[in-house]
């Protein structure tokens, strides 16, 4: 009743031609309110995921800008090259179990599988936390033997920044977890709102014991907050999944072998594309100097906006797809799977508009010479667009157990992306960097829509004009 009161208030109240486009719409936020359906809930969770995305994006802009200005662009660059190589080797070092626990949970369920859904909960957190210990120690192993080759201002960040891998990866490992079961907030509210605010207020305290404002201070900072949350969103998980009927206290049975052929392959898959996602302020941090590192990571910052978008789609759209390929429904994926690239491509248009519009004041809020990055902006968007408009397709690959394909396309891009990044910056610095990572997606997102379509019989683009049915998903 509350919402055909908005309605017809609004039919009083709005001039007529606004009012024609007003209406429809909050009517059509009512239909996914109340749509009790699967495509239903998942639109709910794609619209929670992405409302939490939005804050979280104004938190982390927020933040970046009061590290930008306690800094400088020097200390600033260090900051962002170290903390971009963090989250890249936390999220390998999960080996595809963050992205493969969604799948394995469903599987699992349907069977009536408890022992061994119990034993994939404790197993996918042991094998992560392992393996980025295991990454850490080579790290300390590599700054010991060759410490005297790494400029100096690297030295300690980077001593701090290998203990937080550990947390990073498990962290990742109960974002799978939560996602799985379809709790948006958990799954995404401990990363992208909880761990950017508690690093905004470590760095408050250390500015009350008038520590130095540079990169080592905003590590510790990160370091802190990536603990803290990482074990509260541990002890929240554990409470909530032992509140499950099917989980409980039962045994716990394992299959390692069968949870990591299909694992490793997602390892390959999210390894690549995450190293697509990065690689590019990596490899100017390699090329270029830290204040330059600082001003592309700005640009970066602010354009990533757009790409909460696709994030929040692919967050919610997962759990769907491997409900719907465990249900063998092939018509109803084919349309689920077209209707995720509208819910990206439209809003991911619009809010990138809006992002370009304002980039050149948002990027002097980091200070005055970042807004030598807002060239970058408008190069990377048009990459960032043509990623939204084939929707999340990986991951539908992923979830029909066609995952050995990902690997080849992001295999073919990350070549092409590492070809390019190498010709591209020393010839052109930051432009440079700007138009090799939009071209890497575009060709990243041309081979995902050909993979999809000649695989699964699906064409997903955005303005396709109706879905083809599924030929079948293994």
């Amino acid at each position: 009743m509350p919402l055909i009161a908005v309605i017809e208030t609004a039919e009083k109240l709005l001039p007529p031609g606004l009012r024609a486009r007003i209406v429809p719409l909050i009517a059509k936020a009512g239909t996914i309110v109340n749509d009790r359906s699967e495509t239903g809930r998942a639109q709910r969770q794609a619209l929670m995921a992405f409302a939490i995305r939005i804050s979280s994006a104004a938190i982390a802009f927020i933040s970046q800008i009061i590290l930008a200005r306690l800094m400088g662009e020097f200390e600033y660059g260090i900051y962002a090259f170290v903390w971009v190589i963090v989250i890249l080797t936390g999220n390998l070092s999960c080996l595809g179990f963050h992205t493969s626990i969604i799948r394995f949970y469903h599987q699992h369920v349907a069977a009536g599988e408890t022992a061994l859904l119990r034993g994939l909960n404790v197993a996918s957190c042991l094998i992560a936390c392992l393996t980025a210990t295991l990454v850490a120690a080579l790290g300390f192993a590599f700054l010991f033997l060759f410490g005297d080759s790494i400029a100096s201002y690297y030295l300690v960040p980077v001593g701090i920044a290998l203990f937080i891998i550990p947390m990073i990866a498990l962290g990742d490992i109960l974002d799978g977890m939560a996602r799985a079961r379809g709790w948006t907030v958990s799954a995404l509210a401990p990363t992208f709102i909880l761990r950017p605010i508690l690093i905004l207020v470590f760095m408050a305290g250390a500015e009350l014991i008038d520590a130095q404002h540079d990169a080592t201070t905003a590590m510790g900072a990160a370091l802190a907050a990536t603990y803290v949350t990482t074990l509260a969103h541990l002890a929240q998980l554990t409470v909530l999944i032992r509140r499950e009927p099917r989980v409980g206290a039962s045994a716990r049975r394992y299959q390692l072998g069968g949870w990591m052929r299909y694992s490793l392959p997602l390892f390959l898959v999210d390894g690549i594309s995450f190293l697509l996602t990065n690689a590019d302020v990596v490899v100017v941090g390699l090329f270029l100097p830290p204040d330059q590192v600082g001003i592309y990571f700005a640009a970066a910052k602010t354009i990533v906006l757009v790409q909460f978008v696709y994030f929040s789609v692919k967050a919610a759209a997962a759990p769907r797809f491997s409900a719907i390929i465990a249900a063998n429904d092939h018509n109803a994926l084919a349309s689920f799977a077209s209707q995720t690239t509208r819910w990206t491509f439209w809003p991911s248009l619009v809010i990138g508009l809006c992002a370009l519009a304002a980039g050149e004041l948002l990027l002097s809020l980091f200070g005055p010479n970042f807004t030598d990055g807002y060239p970058l902006m408008a190069i990377l968007f048009v990459g960032i667009l043509t990623k939204a408009s084939v929707g999340p397709a990986e991951i539908l690959l992923s979830m029909a157990g066609h995952q050995k394909l990902c690997v080849g396309v992001y295999a073919a891009t990350l070549i092409a992306a590492v070809i390019l990044y190498s010709v591209m910056i020393p010839l052109f610095g930051l432009t440079g960097a700007a138009v090799a990572a939009a071209t890497a997606i575009m060709i990243e997102s041309l081979l995902l829509h050909l993979t999809v379509r000649r695989t699964l019989g699906i064409t997903l683009f955005a303005f396709a004009r109706r879905p083809q049915a599924g030929t079948g998903a293994n």
